[in-house]
């Protein structure tokens, strides 16, 4: 008969790609779990993976067992969490990867409250402002804003976001407020290292500008701006534009608070094209998801799906 703990060592050389990195994720030694898929193998009678010095390579039969034995140990940890624990009593780990913004001004503010619901439930929280493998990174969870495009994972929205363009008034004061999209020439315009998609700002282009100006492939009504300063991170710019360094754009959930109290304004406003950005819960594309994450997620949705202030 198959041993779970067998099936999860199995499934977690799959995942990490090595048996040193399994036995790293599992606490034991690479020989160890070396010799747990030899006795497997040996008990199926089938090769499950070809092992070579440079990499694993998984066969149809390893790769049906790992269907079969994701779906075996999903259920158990399903029915262990439900027949252990009620909603209030739900402990473990969730990992959660996000940009520093998300965790600043989406979750910073809704954690204490999590925390009370849910106190056996430990947060760990990794900042990475690039896309990232989950299992590679060991998250359970990722936190994204705009287009995904992974289709290996599951998606849950959790709200979505305008994008407008902002400064500070004192900048204004200094520089003048520009009245058409041809002003934005003369100012100093804060924009993204990479992607360049970011600098794409949401503002219909006058026909003259719309032939003198780059544009983004499929976006012909969108200005793409060449900034005079750049930073990798959303925060960092909106630092700088709080500050005075310049024009901005960015998403509401990051200036919610900072045009609530006036520290920055918007600018170009009858120019300005209705863009939104999804907020979304990426994670595994298991069958079952652990009741920890899900009770994450949903108390996300609830705390996050509800517009923003406009202005």
């Amino acid at each position: 008969m198959l041993n779970v703990d067998t099936l999860i060592s199995f499934l977690t050389v799959l995942d990490q790609g090595s048996f040193s990195a399994a036995a790293v994720k599992l606490g034991q030694t690479p020989s160890g779990i070396s010799r747990v898929i030899s006795r497997l193998e040996s008990q199926l009678g089938v090769t499950l993976i070809n092992r070579t010095t440079r990499r694993l390579d998984v066969t149809d039969e390893g790769k049906w067992l790992a269907v079969k034995a994701r779906k075996i140990v999903d259920e158990l940890a399903q029915t262990e969490a439900e027949l252990s624990a009620n909603l209030n009593q739900l402990k473990g780990k969730v990992r959660i990867n996000a940009a520093s913004p998300v965790f600043n001004h989406l979750l910073a503010p809704h954690l204490a409250e999590f925390q009370a619901r849910y106190p056996c439930i430990c947060l760990e929280l990794t900042s990475g402002e690039t896309i990232v493998d989950l299992i590679e990174e060991r998250a359970d969870l990722a936190i994204r804003i705009g287009e995904l495009r992974d289709s290996t994972l599951r998606v849950r929205k959790l709200g979505e976001s305008q994008i407008r363009l902002l400064a500070a008034p004192a900048y204004l004061q200094r520089c003048g407020t520009p009245q058409s999209v041809e002003d934005l020439q003369q100012h100093c315009l804060l924009g993204f290292t990479s992607p360049s998609s970011l600098n794409a700002w949401p503002i219909k282009l006058p026909n003259k500008l719309q032939s003198e100006l780059p544009k983004q492939e499929g976006e012909s009504e969108q200005l793409v701006i060449e900034g005079k300063v750049l930073a990798s991170n959303g925060e960092t710019l909106r630092h700088l534009a709080i500050h005075g360094a310049g024009i901005v754009c960015l998403a509401d959930f990051m200036t919610e608070s900072d045009r609530a109290q006036g520290s920055l304004v918007p600018v170009l406003e009858k120019q300005l094209l209705v863009q939104k950005q999804t907020i979304s819960a990426v994670f595994y594309r298991h069958e079952v998801v652990a009741p920890r994450i899900k009770a994450l997620v949903e108390f996300l949705v609830e705390k996050l799906d509800r517009p923003l202030q406009p202005r």
